[in-house]
């Protein structure tokens, strides 16, 4: 991964990579382990949504297969995004949800 995202032109790309598994790691355990649900989808959504503009700039390539593909994963990381958002809100906002280990870190937010 670190030798894409030098490729990508991204700086201190292996402590970018290494820092995004973290976060991608600890948002998804946060998530499916119920331990601040909330606090893990964001995680997930900070982590996301700039992997999307920094590493799939489909919009730069001139290859078409190149381009489709970039727009693939470009697309896939904001849907995964948005359904994490939309985990934040059911997380932060559903009472009693009895999927969670704690509570909501952001309640009532």
């Amino acid at each position: 991964m670190t030798a894409y995202a030098q490729s990508r032109g991204l700086p201190l790309a292996r402590v970018a990579v290494l820092a995004g598994g973290v976060v991608l790691a600890v948002g998804g355990l946060s998530v499916l382990l119920g331990v601040w649900a909330d606090l893990g989808a964001l995680l997930l959504v900070i982590m996301l949504v700039p992997t999307a503009f920094l590493m799939h700039q489909f919009w730069r390539e001139s290859d078409p297969q190149a381009e489709q593909g970039e727009m693939i994963h470009f697309n896939k990381d904001l849907s995964l995004a948005g359904a994490s958002l939309m985990l934040f809100a059911f997380f932060a906002h559903v009472d009693e949800l009895g999927l969670t280990i704690t509570g909501p870190l952001f309640a009532g937010l």
